[in-house]
């Protein structure tokens, strides 16, 4: 099972959980779930949020990519050039699992995007272990805080 939910603190505030916009679209589209200004060229990522909080299996995880035409367009790009949302981010006590998108402004002027626009893609995808895979800790932060 795999899917999509509100984060609480965005219940009633006309949310839309992702979608694929076709029969033969891989990514779900993430909206934003707040205007957002990145400024030109800034050294420091912004954390665009979304609202929405991902559960998959535990063998699985969401990848998360840029759309197509935001380098171009608006000059945005993925610092890290993708995202990975773990499994087990879903619900934890550091942010419910809400899921962010990271992103640069390149350009030479300001961008904002709004709430409601459609900023990044969302893909499920499986992943193998190792024979020798020992990982046992569990995740008690949000953002950022598997490697911690």
């Amino acid at each position: 099972m795999r899917g999509f939910k509100l984060v609480s603190k965005y219940q009633n505030q006309n949310i839309n959980l992702p979608e694929r916009s076709s029969v033969g679209s891989a990514g779900y589209d993430f909206e934003a779930a707040s205007d957002v200004t990145i400024k030109a060229h800034q050294s420091e990522p912004v954390l665009i949020p979304t609202g929405i909080k991902a559960y998959m299996e535990s063998n699985e995880f969401l990848l998360l990519v840029n759309r197509s035409g935001n380098p171009r367009k608006k000059g945005l790009i993925l610092p890290n050039g993708v995202g990975i949302v773990d499994s087990d981010y879903f619900d934890n006590p550091g942010n419910e699992g809400e899921i962010f998108f990271q992103v640069l402004n390149i350009k030479d002027e300001d961008v904002t995007i709004k709430k409601g626009e459609r900023i990044g893609q969302g893909i499920f995808m499986p992943f193998l272990m190792a024979e020798n895979d020992l990982a046992d800790g569990k995740r008690i932060g949000g953002f950022g805080s598997s490697g911690d």
